[in-house]
């Protein structure tokens, strides 16, 4: 409790982002080692100045932490620390991955496949209808959809979860002491049935502009697509988009008429080649060959006579956790190869008939 309690306070230190606390942690052990460390040691460690050590030496971040500590415990909140099974992997491929999370819910935060939907805050008909659609058809491919909660497609999206029984998550830019916007919370208490609510900020944090963007990252970095329904050609879903095809996630819009101001930005992103033109959940299932993975995996008394290397058998062991595939750097993460050895080692399994490549740098175990 005592760690937990530290590694609270330590995201609570203005001008002490992920980065700097997962080093401050690697350089002196854990997060309680942090705050009993001397002032000396804190300053010529993972570039903590004067006023960042005056920080963590008060008394005031840990006082604070017991407050939010005791609001966790009193609602029943999850705090997932980076480096926990249940902390989502795919958030770790990113290198701002956020040090811990809040989260209030029941969903596998590492289910097999995981599709975001944004879009625009005010939705046509349309793009209504095709979101609803779309989210439905996923129904069948046993798929968890991740949005952020907003206004227009966020909300129709998890609203459409709710009525069918799809599990969905809402990613939020403030603290779960608020749910934002309020005209959202009976919603949100329905999605914590079959799904959830999940924030990298502690429970007092306002909803401010500023923390939206960041929401974004991690819609785009849990998914393995990313759709996008009705938007312009600037604003949130477009900034979701981006930062999705920058994490190598498979990118969908939704095309709308060339005149329609709310669909500018899905047409230019089909036009110019960064998103798949998507009509349905099937255009989804296809590139990501969810028809097909099952089909090629060799049968179990095969795999029981091929004898492995220790590398070998550290690879298959991350990849048995990534049922949609890993990229090198989180296999990097778990196995600690260098990606060089990764990539000689992973050819080798794919001769084997245990290991498939798949775009994007992207492999999975068959």
């Amino acid at each position: 409790m005592s760690e937990l309690l530290h590694r609270i306070a330590l995201t609570k230190i203005p001008k002490v982002g992920a980065i700097t606390s997962k080093k401050l942690i690697a350089e002196f052990g854990s997060a309680e080692a942090v705050f009993h460390a001397k002032r000396h040691d804190l300053i010529h460690a993972a570039g903590v100045g004067d006023i960042i050590a005056e920080y963590i030496l008060s008394s005031e971040v840990l006082n604070w932490a017991e407050k939010e500590l005791r609001f966790v415990e009193e609602n029943n909140i999850k705090i997932l620390f980076h480096t926990d099974d249940e902390f989502p992997h795919r958030l770790r491929q990113i290198h701002d991955c956020p040090m811990l999370l809040y989260y209030s819910g029941n969903a596998d935060l590492n289910t097999q496949r995981i599709v975001a939907v944004v879009g625009t805050r005010k939705p046509t008909n349309y793009g209504t209808r095709c979101c609803e659609n779309i989210v439905e058809e996923l129904k069948e491919y046993n798929t968890l959809i991740i949005s952020g909660l907003a206004y227009g497609i966020d909300i129709i999206a998890h609203r459409q979860c709710v009525n069918l029984g799809i599990p969905t998550i809402g990613i939020m830019g403030n603290g779960l002491q608020r749910i934002y916007p309020n005209e959202h919370r009976e919603t949100a208490h329905k999605m914590m049935e079959n799904g959830g609510l999940l924030t990298e900020y502690p429970s007092d944090q306002s909803p401010d502009a500023m923390h939206f963007p960041m929401r974004n990252r991690l819609i785009a970095a849990m998914c393995d697509a990313l759709v996008v329904v009705e938007t312009p050609n600037k604003g949130g879903s477009m900034i979701t988009a981006n930062l999705a095809l920058q994490y190598d996630r498979d990118l969908f819009a939704v095309p709308g008429r060339a005149d329609d101001r709310q669909s500018k930005g899905c047409n230019d992103l089909i036009r110019r080649q960064k998103a798949i033109l998507v009509e349905s959940a099937k255009d989804i299932a296809h590139v990501k060959k969810w028809d097909d993975l099952d089909a090629i995996k060799p049968p179990p008394q095969m795999q029981m006579f091929i004898q492995l290397s220790d590398n070998e058998q550290l690879i298959i062991d991350s990849l048995n956790k990534y049922k949609d595939g890993a990229v090198i750097d989180i296999l990097s993460y778990d196995t600690l190869l260098s990606q060089n050895t990764l990539a000689s080692v992973l050819l080798q399994l794919e001769f084997k008939g245990l290991v498939k490549a798949l775009v994007g740098k992207r492999f999975v175990r068959i």
